[in-house]
């Protein structure tokens, strides 16, 4: 799976090099048979599925301009997006280049009103979560967005200032809403195999 996240940022052509950050020696073994560079283990104090995601980009920011050279901007492109395309990783980096925002982040719009949403109530019934939005149209309410879960670029400094891409300025880049398929269950997996095939016809 982390194959299609490598050749997407590799086919982009708008990055130096393609990192792969990992303390698993089997996913490094892969990511460099698929092209990227996987020059260190990341450290047991970044590892384990609670490490939080801006400090091992830090690290792997800091390692890269200490032993390699400085860099101007950086990606982070999760293993678990299958759809992700090599242009809009260039158009990402490019409105970072032209633009004043601190990172651009792939999101895709909710399909149906979230404004309407319902809640469960301490008796196990159904209520609307804003009453006020019960009887407005789906057209009159406003859009809204969520994170698509494929891949933030931010300037070097903002990973290290910020916990989370959304706490600074943050630019959307708005994606289809079949292609924001983040695989963390194998549920989502079989979604994904389902959209990748009717992709290919």
């Amino acid at each position: 799976m982390i194959a299609w996240s490598i050749h997407a940022a590799l086919e982009a052509e708008v990055f130096d090099a393609v990192l792969v950050t990992t303390d698993d020696e089997e996913i490094a073994s892969i990511a460099e048979k698929e092209g990227a560079v996987v020059p260190f283990l990341r450290p047991s104090q970044l590892s384990g599925d609670h490490a939080p995601t801006m400090p091992v980009l830090v690290h792997a920011i800091d390692w890269w301009q200490s032993n390699r050279h400085p860099i101007d901007y950086a990606c982070c492109i999760y293993a678990t997006a299958p759809f992700v395309r090599r242009e809009i990783l260039s158009q990402a980096i490019q409105m970072l280049q032209e633009g004043d925002a601190d990172f651009v982040l792939s999101v895709a719009r909710f399909e149906y009103p979230v404004q309407r949403s319902l809640r469960l109530d301490g008796f196990g019934m159904l209520n609307f979560a804003e009453p006020g939005n019960a009887l407005k149209r789906s057209q009159d309410l406003e859009p809204r967005y969520h994170d698509a879960g494929q891949f933030f670029a931010g300037r070097k400094d903002s990973f290290r200032h910020y916990e989370a891409a959304l706490f600074g300025r943050c630019q959307p880049i708005v994606i289809p809403s079949d292609e924001a398929v983040d695989i963390d269950t194998e549920e989502d997996w079989r979604i994904a195999e389902k959209l990748f095939l009717a992709k290919e016809r």
